[in-house]
């Protein structure tokens, strides 16, 4: 009877560890962020849209950013399955701040497959918000519709906005 209740013991104890190990390592908490050039040539090659996030480590607004927005699940999903993320420490890498014109941070900038620039987005931008604008740029929405005509087909075709 000590075997079979240490058995039981043992065997709850692994499955226990089990689901522990797989919800921390195989579920992504985190962005994947690549780093400018990396991103920026992966995004041609593998012909997807690149989601560029300039910031600096002394911005308020960007640390709201980074704990509030890219830890969302919906934004983590979202950029990672239809967009390279480029993260852009604007301290460091003042040619790229330069290329783009940023004059303020935190700084959001979507660019087509081609590496054309398609819009910008300045500022604190709160995850629900970011999730709709990523599904607007990632569809194609951009090319035939303003943002206001998007949204408010999205709501006239009963489609939830916000998750």
């Amino acid at each position: 009877m000590k075997i079979i209740k240490s058995a039981s013991l043992v065997t709850l104890a692994f499955f226990c560890t089990s689901l522990w190990v797989s919800k921390y390592a195989f579920s992504s908490d985190n962005i994947k962020w690549h780093s400018y050039i990396e991103g920026m040539e992966s995004g041609k090659k593998n012909k997807k849209k690149v989601f560029l996030y300039f910031y600096s480590n002394s911005c308020g607004y960007c640390e709201d950013m980074e704990k509030v927005t890219f830890k969302d699940v919906s934004v983590i999903e979202y950029l990672d399955k239809n967009f390279i993320s480029v993260k852009v420490n604007a301290d460091r890498e003042k040619n790229a701040v330069s290329s783009y014109n940023i004059r303020g941070l935190p700084s959001n900038w979507f660019i087509g497959e081609k590496g054309e620039s398609i819009s910008n987005l300045p500022g604190y931008v709160p995850p629900g918000m970011l999730h709709v604008i990523l599904k607007y740029i990632h569809t194609d929405s951009y090319k035939s519709m303003s943002f206001k005509s998007y949204i408010n087909n999205q709501i006239s075709s009963g489609k939830k906005l916000l998750k």
